[in-house]
Parts: C-alpha cells; sequence; structure tokens
C-alpha cells in the first residue's frame, strides 16, 4: 500500500484561496468543523470569508443548502483527486483496495468537519448521504470503476466499485469494534477476509444441458 501514515484532506492541494467561491467554501468547512451544520449560518460563513451574505447569495442561490450542496460535491471531488493519486501507484486488485480503503478512512477520520457532525449532529450525515451526498457516492463509484475494471473486468467493475464505495462508506460512518480502517495491519485483514472474496474475480462454469 501507498498511503503515507499522516494522510489528510489538507494533503490534496486546494484551488488558490484568492478566488471568492473558493473562499467561501473554505469558510463554510471551517464554521461547520466548529459549530456543525445547525448552528451555522450564513452571516458566521460571511464573516468568516470576509464577504457579505449578499455575496454568498449571488455565487449559491437558495443561500445555506445550496452552499452545503456545493461544499459536500467539491469535498467528494477533492477526495477523488487525491484517491486517484494513490490507484496510480496500485500494482494489482489487493494493493489496489487496500490503499483505496486505507485512503478513504484516513480521510474522513482526519477530516473535522465530518467529526463533529459525527459526534454532535449524526441526524445532519443520513439525510445529506442520502440525498446530496448520494451525486457525490455516484462520482466516486464511477470514478474507482475503471481501476476496478483492470482487475474484474468492464462487466463487474461498476457493480464492484459501488459496492465498495458503499461498504468503506458504512464502516466510516459506523466505525467497527472490529475492525480499525486507518490501522494498515486492519485494512489488509479487512480487505483479505472480507472484501476480496466478494470482487476477486470469479470463474463460471459452462452450464451443461439436462440428459
Amino acid at each position: 500500500m501507498n498511503v503515507a501514515p499522516g494522510t489528510t484532506p489538507d494533503d490534496v492541494a486546494r484551488p488558490s484561496a484568492a478566488d471568492p467561491r473558493r473562499r467561501v467554501l473554505d469558510a463554510a468547512l471551517a464554521c461547520i468543523a466548529r459549530r456543525g451544520i445547525t448552528k451555522t449560518t450564513l452571516e458566521d460563513i460571511a464573516r468568516e470569508a470576509g464577504c457579505s451574505r449578499a455575496t454568498i447569495y449571488r455565487m449559491f442561490p437558495g443561500g445555506k443548502e445550496t452552499l452545503v450542496g456545493a461544499l459536500t460535491v467539491e469535498e467528494a471531488l477533492r477526495f477523488m483527486e487525491g484517491l486517484g493519486a494513490h490507484l496510480d501507484q496500485a500494482d494489482d486488485l489487493v494493493s489496489m483496495l487496500e490503499g483505496a480503503v486505507l485512503y478513504a478512512s484516513r480521510i474522513v477520520a482526519g477530516h473535522q468537519a465530518l467529526q463533529f457532525l459525527f459526534a454532535h449532529e449524526p441526524e445532519q450525515i443520513i439525510p445529506t448521504a442520502l440525498g446530496r451526498g448520494r451525486e457525490s457516492l455516484s462520482a466516486i463509484s464511477a470514478f474507482l470503476a475503471p481501476y476496478m475494471a483492470k482487475h474484474v473486468g468492464d462487466l463487474r467493475a461498476g457493480a464492484d466499485a459501488e459496492w465498495v464505495v458503499r461498504l468503506v462508506f458504512s464502516y466510516n460512518l459506523a466505525p467497527s469494534r472490529h475492525f480499525d480502517l486507518t490501522s494498515v495491519d486492519d485494512v489488509r485483514r479487512f480487505v483479505g477476509d472480507y472484501v476480496l472474496p466478494c470482487v476477486h474475480p470469479r470463474t463460471t462454469t459452462p452450464r451443461t444441458s439436462s440428459p
């Protein structure tokens, strides 16, 4: 696995903060990390970004809900950028899966906004995951599929990629007492015992006709 032990979301370069839209998104992320989604107001975000509420409304018609939705997609895209850098280094299916699980889990563990929501506003995570986050899950699955196709074939790649993404998402949403998916050893055991048997290319036996 080629995943640095200290991998965090900040290891993936952001666009310049001089971009007003980027500055507002970063401000929203910082506010959510401190106060959560429910208590964060547009005034908080505007103050953090050094702009007015009217500026935010012009960028994100619909206000806070639209901004949070855009932030969800933006964070998913940044996640995929970092994930791709690791997947490109994988030599085989095992190292690819181990690297993907470890990278994803360490990103989630080091994401201050997500961790605040897990701890203080878990009710915000499920609606976001099932609503706005559905687009992100689909995008991440589609991103992973070509990497999977190299090892499992085109026919299975899409479904297998989606299953892996949903599995890792669920384990990070509700951590298991059996596996610490930020641990190299636990990830190797998790992938070897539970993930790999389900995605490894299967050999099918031709069906014989009845006599």
